[in-house]
Parts: C-alpha cells; structure tokens; sequence
C-alpha cells in the first residue's frame, strides 16, 4: 500500500478538523501484507463537509454517505462513519445516521476481519476480534449470522470470495447461516451475484 496516499489525505482531513481511517479490504490486506489494489477510507466528515475542501472529488453517491476522489493517480473511496437501519430490499437500508465515533460504526460491517480501523499513526482499532480472527484465518459476520445474512444475502458469496482469496476457513456459525439462507441469492440483482463470483 502506497502510505503517502493514506498520510496526506489524512493530514488534509486533520487540518479541516477530521479524523480519516484505514478500513474494510484496504486494512485486511495491509495487515496481511498483501498487495492493496483499492482504498477504502472512513471518516467523520459527512460529504458536505468533505465538499468544503475535496471539490474535485465524485459525489453522486454522497447521499449514502460515499465519496470516490482520484489522488495520486488512484481511485479512492471514502465513506462517512454512520449507523444503518433496517435493510428495506435486501441489499440497501432504510435509512443511516452520521455519526463521529468508530465504535459505533463497527457494527454495521460484515466481517470482523474487515473492521479495522487504522489511524494515521497506523494505531489500529479492532472492537469485534477481528485481529484474532485473521491471525486466525477466519471468516466471521458481525453480529448474528442469521440476521446479517437476511440483511443482505451477498454476504454469502462475499465470505465465500473471502475464504477462497485467502485461504481462511468460515466459521461454523456463519456457515450454518449460510447454508439456511442460501435461497435468498435468487432475491437479489443477478448482475451483482454474477459480478461478486466473477471476483
């Protein structure tokens, strides 16, 4: 991972009065040292803060709380730190609430190995044994499997994906979740099933 990205982003946010984080597959795959191919970044900036000093950056989807900006030369996304409620279509929730603090958002992640949160002075913050876990080599949902899963059914095919790429083996509980919820595959967009096993 090129850190220079990550510092003078975070440097930037800092000036502006904000924290940024290190998350989701770009702090897995750092900590695994594996080569990182996206960055993922979380913030308590809400996108129209972000607007006050990121105006080049992309933000179509910043009603859900997502910005994409190119720096450096790469694509980078950044997400504002919040709470969700309850998933409404299988795939998206009703609603979300910003929020400051990372120990809240930790909870609406799906596995605990892509909940870490890394600061600029590469702390790293782990509030559901996710560090264990991918010391470990285990694939473990957030939470309870069941509902996580009836939340979004891609959930299935992304531990699958995970499991594969890494060599890590699922755990027992969210294999059994899985395993009864399987059916739910045929509930979501057959463009994003297909495009989550092409990866």
């Amino acid at each position: 991972m090129d850190k220079t990205i990550f510092l003078d982003l975070a440097n930037l946010f800092e000036k502006y009065g904000f924290s940024l984080y290190i998350i989701g597959g770009t702090s897995r795959d750092y900590l695994l040292g594996r080569p990182v191919d996206d960055y993922d970044f979380v913030t308590d900036a809400t996108p129209d803060e972000m607007k006050e000093f990121l105006e080049n950056a992309d933000y179509t989807f910043s009603k859900f709380g997502t910005i994409r900006l190119s720096f450096y030369g790469r694509k980078v996304d950044i997400v504002t730190l919040r709470t969700e409620g309850e998933y409404a279509d299988y795939r998206h929730p009703k609603t979300i609430k910003y929020i400051r603090r990372i120990e809240e958002d930790y909870v609406r992640r799906d596995f605990t190995i892509n909940a870490l949160y890394i600061d600029k002075k590469f702390n790293v913050f782990d509030f559901c044994g996710g560090l264990q876990d991918l010391k470990n080599g285990i694939i473990r949902l957030i939470g309870d499997p069941e509902k996580r899963i009836r939340e979004d059914p891609l959930r299935i095919l992304r531990a699958e994906r995970f499991a594969k790429k890494l060599g890590f083996v699922i755990d027992e509980q969210t294999l059994k979740a899985i395993k009864n919820n399987r059916h739910l595959l045929k509930e979501l967009n057959p463009d994003k099933v297909r495009e989550e096993q092409n990866k």
